[in-house]
């Protein structure tokens, strides 16, 4: 009778969608939610309220909402309102579709997706540093969908002056003006002649590196060009804090964050413990010991050390596969 999702920006939530495309048929009707109604004022009225003001007689929640002004408040106005609820159906798929969400909640960062294109033995580029392309038209075309689904693209230096990529999802009718690309450029190599800073008015560019070692007259060009330069303290290793930048894109309203990097930034974002999904697309190819590995060295002297993930789904992308894996907790 009526679908709804939250749209960009966050407003207006996919509960007051439904109820306006279903009109008088969601009087009598069940509302089934992959997260609870919000019941608490903020810019708009609460959802909860909204569905009991339709009429709706029955909702069905995945999850409940963890955020503080939410959990369990909603569910309780329903029920005082007269509507029956049903908790918990489905909740191991809501959680999946909620991660960057839930997480954003929970911990305080956005969810970190590690998309890799590599070789069937694990390797991102001949030891010349060629990489284009590895895989295929679909696999492309389907990482295009995922950069589509996903907050904002980011990436490390070393991606950055090999590859000179522009990262906006490039399908037919999407929209990139929300999506920032995030670089991580701690020693300022971003050219204003590259693809990411001709392609600014498209979609915003966020530059990020070390917090107060830059001459001013270095960053002046970059700003003036509208680039949002972001400073972030370094770690023990001298290096952009990771944890601390996760922190800050959580704080910025991202949730889902889809990395692009290379095997250096792969293995800091897997020693940091920030990746939460994988999202592998394999060519039938091999490329051997002396390509570039997808993965950097991790130090890793046992097997009880490795990182484990769960193999949520394998699927064809043409000629070659793609594996969705999340982490193990």
């Amino acid at each position: 009778m009526g679908r709804g999702w939250t749209q960009p920006g966050g407003r207006p939530h996919g509960e007051t969608l439904a109820i306006a495309r279903a009109g008088q048929s969601a009087k009598g009707a069940t509302a089934f939610v992959s997260l609870e109604p919000c019941g608490h004022h903020g810019e708009t009225a609460p959802c909860a309220e909204a569905l009991a003001d339709a009429g709706v007689e029955r909702v069905v929640a995945a999850i409940e909402d963890p955020d503080p002004r939410v959990s369990g408040k909603g569910l309780e106005l329903l029920k005082s309102r007269g509507v029956e609820v049903e908790l918990g159906i489905c909740s191991e798929q809501a959680k999946e579709v909620n991660a960057g969400f839930l997480s954003r909640i929970n911990s305080g960062r956005p969810a970190f997706t590690l998309k890799m294109a590599a070789t069937i033995d694990g390797r991102i580029a001949t030891h010349s540093g060629e990489s284009q392309w590895i895989t295929g038209e679909t696999a492309r075309a389907m990482a295009h969908q995922l950069r589509a689904r996903h907050d904002a693209v980011m990436i490390g230096g070393g991606t950055l002056t090999a590859d000179d990529p522009t990262l906006t999802a490039r399908l037919g009718g999407t929209d990139n003006s929300r999506r920032p690309r995030i670089v991580l450029d701690g020693r300022l190599r971003l050219s204003l002649d590259s693809n990411l800073v001709k392609t600014i008015g498209e979609a915003p560019l966020w530059l990020v590196t070390g917090a107060g070692v830059h001459d001013p007259e270095r960053l002046s060009p970059l700003l003036d060009a509208g680039i949002k330069v972001i400073e972030i303290p370094a770690g023990a290793d001298g290096l952009i804090d990771l944890k601390s930048l996760a922190v800050y894109l959580g704080t910025s309203g991202l949730t889902n964050v889809l990395v692009e990097g290379g095997g250096t930034l792969a293995a800091s974002m897997l020693g940091a413990g920030l990746v939460d999904r994988i999202a592998w697309f394999r060519a039938a190819a091999i490329l051997g010991a002396d390509a570039i590995p997808a993965i950097g060295a991790l130090g890793i002297g046992r097997i009880s050390e490795m990182f484990e993930f769960s193999r949520n789904c394998s699927m064809s992308a043409g000629p070659d596969g793609l594996d969705i894996l999340t982490r193990k907790h």
